[in-house]
């Protein structure tokens, strides 16, 4: 953990994707004028790791399995968002080691070994009722009981937060010491899909006339633009919003206007993505991460919620002198964090 004063906040971004995480933070650091440095980050996905390349000029580090958390470099905030996985042998009590053999425990190790003051997590949503609610309370009971941080968690839904696509993931965020946290409220509107869409779409998006004449043959939609879902069942229901992306979805999963596919631009856009978002790689690997990626509006906001409390931190512990760039950002935060406050002042927490 950082000591010295005047430092960047450091911070280290575990199963990167494309950057969501990443995207999200310097964001909002840039937005207070606060200095940041990403010190390590790691993908197993080649593909995700060449995105995640051209638009920061990093290349991650492979497999986190195969790291010493050791040599990862000390950092203040850990970032990850890791996969839902059952532990082969939860419940025999043995705690943090029942976590072996799952990704968490990578995530685990390194919070042992380079203690950061903070770390948020995503899953998704269904993590909450995994193996009937165990699978989370493990990862509670380590987080909280054998590794010591304050922690609190909520599924929060990407369409509260600015973003026209229903998708709920779980956030987990973490204190090194007793804090109290409200995760953001609710925004009461979000974007367009007019904003989304793209004007020129090339023909190859386009679904075939008999996919499109049974769509419509089926259902007749309540707004335009919007986004037609085929569910398992196949049953059609549109929306001024996507349902959630999904990487392993059928092609024709989701049809804007009963027409034609998503392009990648316009799926990075619904997840979050600044249109400065490189894609370095096929468009079938591009279509793949965005719908793996976090949502970065989620990210930010919550984020935003975040750093206040952890740069109050900081001050106490005078990691930063009293005329710095950080006290002035802080005054500026708490000031936000504040306002945003006022209508919703009940605490969520898990």
């Amino acid at each position: 953990m950082r000591t010295k004063k005047n430092e960047a906040i450091r911070f280290i971004d575990l199963f990167c994707g494309i950057g969501g995480f990443r995207f999200a933070a310097e964001q909002v650091f840039s937005k207070y004028g606060l200095s940041s440095k990403c010190v390590f980050s790691s993908d197993i996905d080649p593909y995700a790791r060449e995105a995640y390349k051209a638009n920061f000029g990093e290349y991650p580090s492979g497999d986190i399995t195969q790291v010493n958390e050791n040599n990862i470099p000390d950092h203040d905030i850990l970032f990850a968002g890791f996969p839902c996985q059952p532990f082969s042998i939860i419940g025999n009590g043995k705690g943090f080691d029942d976590t072996r053999g799952t990704l968490f425990f990578d995530i685990a190790r390194v919070l042992a070994a380079k203690k950061p003051k903070a770390f948020i997590l995503e899953n998704v949503k269904r993590l909450i009722g995994h193996n009937k609610g165990k699978t989370l309370r493990k990862i509670l009971h380590v987080l909280r009981d054998e590794l010591g941080y304050t922690v609190y968690y909520k599924s929060l839904n990407a369409l509260d937060y600015g973003l026209p696509q229903k998708r709920e993931r779980v956030i987990i965020v973490g204190f090194y010491q007793p804090m109290v946290f409200q995760f953001p409220p609710k925004q009461k509107n979000f974007a367009s899909l007019s904003d989304i869409l793209e004007k020129d779409v090339d023909e190859k998006y386009f679904a075939s006339d008999y996919i499109r004449e049974k769509r419509w043959a089926d259902h007749t939609p309540a707004a335009s633009p919007s986004i037609w879902h085929e569910n398992k069942a196949g049953h059609i229901s549109s929306y001024p919003f996507s349902c959630a992306l999904r990487a392993g979805a059928s092609y024709n999963y989701l049809l804007v206007d009963g027409e034609r596919r998503l392009t990648p631009r316009e799926m990075l856009r619904l997840q979050g993505f600044p249109d400065t978002f490189k894609m370095a790689v096929t468009e079938s690997q591009t279509r793949k991460q965005a719908g793996n990626a976090v949502p970065v509006n989620i990210v930010r906001a919550v984020f935003e919620s975040f750093l206040p409390i952890l740069l109050d931190d900081m001050n106490k512990v005078n990691l930063y002198p009293k005329d710095s760039t950080y006290q002035l950002a802080l005054a500026h935060i708490l000031r936000e964090h504040n306002d945003r406050y006022q209508q919703s002042p009940s605490l969520a927490n898990g």
